[in-house]
This record gives structure tokens, sequence and C-alpha cells, in this order.
């Protein structure tokens, strides 16, 4: 395998441990421990991201190139709104609304690309893209409430969140340095209002036990590798991508709360993650098959027009 594979292997594998271990620890910190501001609590994740990589760079480990102030900011307001409002939704919208949300994103996103980009999608990755989504939702969607403000929220974190995973034309780590700050800034201060409206409780009044403490810090410490893993996985691969690899984590979520938290599990759960790993196979196979073609060197011209070409050389 080259290097660039091997790259993306990496960041793929990354993503999903990390994912899967983030949430595994934020629901321990919600449902066992109490701790629900999720907001407050992704706004500390890119503080100590960003720290992180500040001392990541004064050893050298990575190169901060110079990025238009104004288009970081802007990346920055888009991405941490989306979280804002995905969670802000989530208190007005029903859980299968939210669900429909989150799978609403890649067919936008495809949708964007292709507008904007031109971007051209094959009828295989379309129609796999189809059967991952057919089974995300089997799988994860119940019940379905519809109501005016919700759906406007829902809409506006699926139009923020795509295009903010638009990837620039910059390296992931540098994106990600220069980006932190503001996404923190602006969920550190909406935090407390929105956490304040979907639980109804003050998280700076919380009281903090020493387990609970504890597991924020773990949490801090793997959302590190999460944030660096999703830039370094959209810088390496696509958004849409990227998107099929979160349906990945939903399935793997569902079966790792089923065997180690026991959270309730039935045979729906399970056709749907079934039908959603079969997508994701035909996914990963058209990709790849489509790949390896574009990358084959284009074939000669015909053998008669390619001597006359060579003879009046």
């Amino acid at each position: 395998m080259s290097g660039f594979q091997l790259g993306v292997m990496g960041a793929l594998f990354l993503s999903v441990a990390s994912s899967v271990s983030i949430v595994l620890c934020n629901k321990a910190l919600m449902s066992n421990l109490g701790f629900q501001f999720a907001t407050t609590l992704t706004s500390w994740h890119l503080m100590v991201t960003y720290c992180t990589l500040h001392v990541a760079l004064r050893l050298n480990l990575f190169e901060n190139k110079a990025i238009e102030m104004k288009t970081v900011i802007m990346f920055g307001i888009l991405n941490g709104v989306s979280i804002g409002l995905l969670n802000l939704s989530l208190g007005f919208n029903s859980i299968g609304f939210y669900q429909m949300t989150k799978l609403a994103i890649i067919p936008f996103t495809v949708l964007l690309e292709t507008i904007f980009l031109n971007k051209q999608f094959s009828k295989n990755i379309k129609l796999s893209l189809s059967i991952l989504l057919l089974g995300v939702g089997i799988a994860s969607v119940t019940d379905l409430q519809l109501n005016l403000v919700g759906t406007i929220l829902s809409l506006l974190a699926i139009i923020t969140t795509c295009i903010g995973q638009i990837r620039l034309k910059v390296s992931s780590t540098e994106l990600l340095y220069q980006s932190a700050p503001f996404q923190s800034a602006i969920l550190f201060l909406a935090g407390p209002f929105v956490d304040h409206f979907l639980t109804k409780q003050n998280v700076y009044a919380y009281k903090y036990s020493p387990m609970v403490v504890g597991f924020i810090v773990l949490s801090c410490s793997i959302a590190v590798l999460v944030n660096f893993s999703t830039f370094l996985v959209i810088g390496k691969t696509s958004p849409v991508t990227y998107q099929v690899l979160g349906h990945l984590k939903t399935c793997l979520v569902l079966a790792f709360g089923y065997t180690l938290l026991h959270d309730p599990f039935t045979s729906r759960n399970i056709l749907g993650i079934l039908i959603a790993v079969l997508g994701m196979a035909f996914y990963s196979y058209f990709c790849t098959k489509e790949t390896k073609q574009q990358q084959q060197p284009q074939p000669l011209d015909d053998p008669i027009k390619q001597q006359s070409k060579d003879s009046a050389l």
C-alpha cells in the first residue's frame, strides 16, 4: 500500500476509534453522572484541542501556514453555529426527527458539491449511499414529530454543517488550529444558554464531584483525537466520505451500547445495522474502483493517428 493509502486508513481508524470512545465516555458522564451540558462540554473540547495543538506547534510537530483570517473566522463560526443548532434542534424535535436531520447531511453535501464544485457522483455511489441511509434510518430513527421551529433549526443545522465540512485547500492541522478558538468561543458563550434551555439546569451551578471532573478530563483528552481525526479524514478524503464514516460510528455505538452498556436492542436495530454495513461496503468498493480507474494512464490514440502525429514531428 502507498503512503497515502496508509495515511487514509490510519485517519479512518483513528476517527472511528476515538469517536466511539468519546460517545461511550460522554454517555457515562451524562446518563450515569447527570452532567448533561453537551454544548458547553463541546466548547471545552475545542479549547483543549487548541491548547494541545499550540504546544505541538511550539515543538515544531507541524508547520502553521497563514490562512486568510476572514476565511478562518467564517469557517469557525459555521462549525460552531452548526454544533449549537444541532443541539438546539434536539430540544424542539423528537429523537427521530433529529436523526433524520443528521441523515439529510449526506444528500445535501452531495448536492452542494455537485452544484458549486462540479463534482460528479456515479450511479453506483448514489445507490450505495441510499442503501446506507436506509439502514441507518431503520436502525436509529424511531418517531417523527414535525413542528415549524424545529424544522427551521434542522434546515439551518444541515446547511451550516455541510458548508463547514467542504474543506479549504490547506492542511487539516492548520485549519483545525486556526479555527478552533473561534468555534470554542462561540460555543463557550452560547453553550450555557443552549444547555439551560435543553436541561433547565445551570452548568455553573452544577456540583462537580471528583468522578465528574475525571470523566470531563477524559472526554476532553479523547476529543483532541476526535477533532484532529475529523479534519484529517475530511482533508484526505471528502465531506461525503466523512459523513459515511459518521454513520458507521452510529452503528458501532449502537452495537457497543448493547454489549457494554446493555442498552435496549431490537431486531429492527440489527436489520438496520446490517443494511447500513452493506451500504458502506458498496460505497467503499465503488470508491476504490473508481479511484483506481482515474489513476490508470489514459489509452493512446488510434495507432494510425499516433503514427501520423509522430511523422509530423
